[in-house]
């Protein structure tokens, strides 16, 4: 893990020096259009728009905000799966297109868990771009995977169904396949959902062994207590960037009412430096 840059330029697309880990330049992202070849939501025709921001590595953010505001899009936009409308996204200098350097853990609902797959088949899969085509995995390889599985204490279910798994046993699978793929942006949509505590006390106490190596990680979360107490920086969506930043900064309660409208109650917070606690957030 400690080589994962020199290791992911040489393959896929090189990164350009002093370029951002990840930029964004005025991008927008239009829904989908429907048979009458205009579709809208919320009143909106655009899913996100005028969204301009930028993150060195190492940076970790919290992406949260309504259902609807857009973050799963956001994330998909840095994978490159969802092409902008409008606007540019690179991930160091490049388009995302082929790189190889992101890994994205996308909510679980999304997986088809009847895949007859194993763990240890799951984690390889993150070896792929460096393997390439029509090659079977090396020795190192193999290490790498080992190594992978054992960081997120899952060495013993290395041949398990992984629609057997509990869902906090899924997760760190899939984390897994993002530390085997050597991943120097680590993307998670709602990660959490689901899990109880200890369970998601495991991931982060995972995601925090990334600090050293300066991976940069972004997770989407409904979550904003979490996201204040485990975060550097938050990025409040609804379909705009409402606020990015420090999460007392962010979380002030006119960034929130702009964002949430009357969604969200508050309680006001333990200190002067400490922001507001969330005792109820109803999605719309």
């Amino acid at each position: 893990m400690e080589q994962l840059s020199s290791t992911n330029r040489e393959r896929g697309i090189p990164h350009q020096s002093a370029s951002a880990c990840l930029h964004f330049a005025d991008v927008a992202v239009a829904y989908a259009a429907g048979p009458n070849g205009r579709t809208m939501r919320n009143g909106r025709d655009l899913a996100l728009e005028n969204i301009t921001f930028q993150l060195e590595s190492g940076q970790r953010v919290a992406v949260v905000g309504p259902n609807g505001a857009g973050k799963s899009t956001l994330l998909r936009l840095i994978v490159g799966t969802v092409q902008p409308t409008q606007g540019q996204v690179t991930v160091f200098g490049s388009k995302p297109g082929q790189h190889i350097c992101i890994a994205y853990v996308p909510q679980r609902s999304q997986i088809d868990w009847s895949f007859p797959a194993t763990v240890l088949d799951v984690v390889m899969m993150g070896r792929a771009g460096q393997i390439g085509l029509f090659r079977r995995p090396s020795a190192h390889d193999k290490t790498i995977v080992q190594e992978s599985l054992a960081r997120v204490n899952a060495t013993h279910l290395a041949h398990k169904q992984i629609g057997e798994l509990s869902g906090g046993q899924q997760q760190r699978v899939f984390i897994a396949r993002a530390l085997a793929q050597q991943a120097e942006l680590l993307l998670l949509d709602e990660p959490l959902t689901g899990l109880d505590v200890p369970s998601q006390e495991a991931i982060f106490t995972i995601l925090e062994t990334l600090r050293p190596l300066g991976v940069t990680v972004i997770m989407a979360t409904h979550d904003l207590n979490l996201a204040a107490e485990r975060f550097d920086q938050i990025m409040l969506l609804n379909g705009q960037i409402v606020a990015f930043g420090p999460p007392l900064a962010v979380l002030a309660p006119e960034n929130l009412l702009r964002a949430y409208g009357g969604h969200i109650h508050l309680l006001p917070p333990s200190g002067h430096d400490q922001p507001p606690v969330f005792v109820k957030n109803v999605e719309t």
